[in-house]
């Protein structure tokens, strides 16, 4: 395989050990709050600036942080440090202003590096699972009494803006391979839960997508956690044997936590595992197979790190999860509502599955799906055209862009025709907007069926345009 290929470079780090004045740039989005959040928690003074108000920025406030609306130059003088997301232009007037006036300037995933090498940094990475998976492996470690500190890209009971500040020495965190920050991470232990296609106008091919993660592995000083089953994470175990210590997970009989069964019961999933030769059972309040695998590498980690196994079972049975990950949202029609942030086929898959095994199914399975990002989808579309075939209604509306650059001729309208060439036969409606979305569901719904709507965008109000429609 070619070398990296030049992506974002690491910075030099910032001293947190010691009280800073930080500026966030853009505090109120979902990177940058979090991380704000943590270093107020940790000690620092904390500015932050956004165009707009927000119930994230009014509990930032809370917390002690100065938010101020929009941007200006004034807001960066006499600070430390000014830290901003990809989001963020280089244009900007309060990163311009901080050249100017010589203050450091770093971009969000320096300040995390800044924060790993003064912590016992456990990074979770990987296409899918990455936010349960973290969530859970910092509930794990709380449980353990070992007061984590956390960043995590989700909605968590008990953490407000996704981020968690403890005592202890250990830092979970999320790390989040699209915009460059697992490249510049050097991180003392390291679960990569899975490698897939995506984020392909960032790494131009998918080697260079698993490069990316070989070489966040090699950087790792500590233990690195790695799947079993896919075959595209080989390439981490090949490279890593022999040279750090490495633990596994999956169905494989070779993984040290080793999935024996997956039964879904009433309230959620008993999960039947092997972990260093001993035969364990966790209740889980999660459903889905793909859960399975994510408490498999939150159990490998924790154990690796001397978590007693049954205190970490313990856990996993009082894990919660994270809001918009098989979520369900009521009901319609005496049908099962779930939202589920699934947007790549390897993920829309798997949530399919586990609606299709819903105990209260006792109908059929409707997928509602939102594809997300322009660039995605004209790169992957054709991707979509085999994940849909467990449901038996599939409703495909409009890209959500996430702010990304409109492409002409690239429309949701791509997936279905991709659908519909590989499976003629499949009932698949195009529904545009939000109303066709929801006057074809509320027209096709039926008792016992099961709806679960999918994507990153704000296809998440589904269920709740579809409750109040029809009021």
């Amino acid at each position: 395989m070619s070398a990296l290929p030049s992506r974002r470079q690491p910075e030099e780090l910032i001293d947190l050990s010691v009280s800073r004045r930080c500026h966030v740039v853009g505090v109120g989005g979902p990177g940058m709050s979090p991380l704000a959040s943590l270093l107020a928690a940790r000690g620092h003074q904390v500015t932050g600036s956004d165009m707009r108000d927000s119930e994230v920025t009014e509990i930032l406030r809370t917390e002690g942080i100065a938010v101020s609306l929009g941007h200006s130059a004034e807001a960066v003088r006499d600070v430390d440090v000014v830290t901003f997301s990809t989001a963020i232009p280089a244009s900007n007037v309060e990163l311009v202003s901080a050249g100017e006036l010589g203050i450091p300037v770093r971009h969000r995933s320096g300040l995390l590096a800044s924060l790993c090498s003064i912590t016992n940094s456990i990074g979770v990475a990987g296409t899918h699972g990455k936010t349960t998976t973290t969530a859970l492996l910092t509930h794990i470690l709380v449980t353990a009494g070992r007061d984590p500190s956390c960043i995590v890209g989700g909605q968590v009971a008990g953490m407000a803006v996704g981020a968690r500040h403890g005592k202890g020495s250990a830092f979970v965190l999320e790390c989040d391979e699209s915009d460059g920050t697992l490249d510049v991470l050097t991180l003392e232990n390291l679960i990569v839960t899975n490698i897939d296609v995506d984020h392909l106008d960032y790494f131009g091919s998918f080697e260079q997508v698993q490069l990316c993660f070989v070489d966040a592995a090699k950087r790792t000083s500590g233990l690195v956690v790695t799947n079993a089953d896919d075959p595209s994470s080989r390439i981490v175990i090949d490279v890593l044997q022999g040279q750090k210590t490495l633990r596994t997970f999956g169905h494989a009989a070779s993984a040290t936590v080793r999935i024996d069964a997956v039964t879904p019961v009433k309230d959620g999933t008993q999960v039947v595992l092997e972990i260093d030769d001993r035969s364990v059972t966790c209740m889980s309040p999660l459903r889905g197979e793909h859960n399975a695998m994510n408490i498999a590498a939150a159990l490998a980690m924790a154990t690796g790190l001397g978590v007693d196994v049954d205190t970490a079972c313990t856990a996993v049975t009082s894990f919660s999860g994270v809001a918009r990950r098989f979520t369900e949202r009521g009901s319609f029609n005496e049908a099962l509502l779930i939202d589920d942030y699934a947007h790549l086929p390897a993920e829309i898959e798997a949530a399919i599955a586990a609606a299709s095994s819903h105990p209260s199914r006792t109908g059929r399975t409707i997928a509602v799906f939102q594809p997300n990002r322009y660039h995605r989808i004209a790169a992957m579309a054709d991707t979509y055209a085999d994940c849909f075939r467990a449901a038996d209604v599939v409703v495909v509306t409009d890209v959500y862009a996430s702010g990304t650059a409109f492409i002409e001729g690239v429309t949701g309208e791509l997936v279905v025709n991709a659908i519909r060439a590989s499976h003629p036969a499949a009932h698949i409606e195009w529904a545009p907007t939000r109303q066709d979305i929801v006057k074809f569901v509320a027209a096709t719904i039926q008792p016992g069926d099961v709806c679960i709507s999918m994507g990153c965008g704000d296809i998440e109000t589904f269920p709740d345009d579809l409750q109040t429609a029809v009021k």
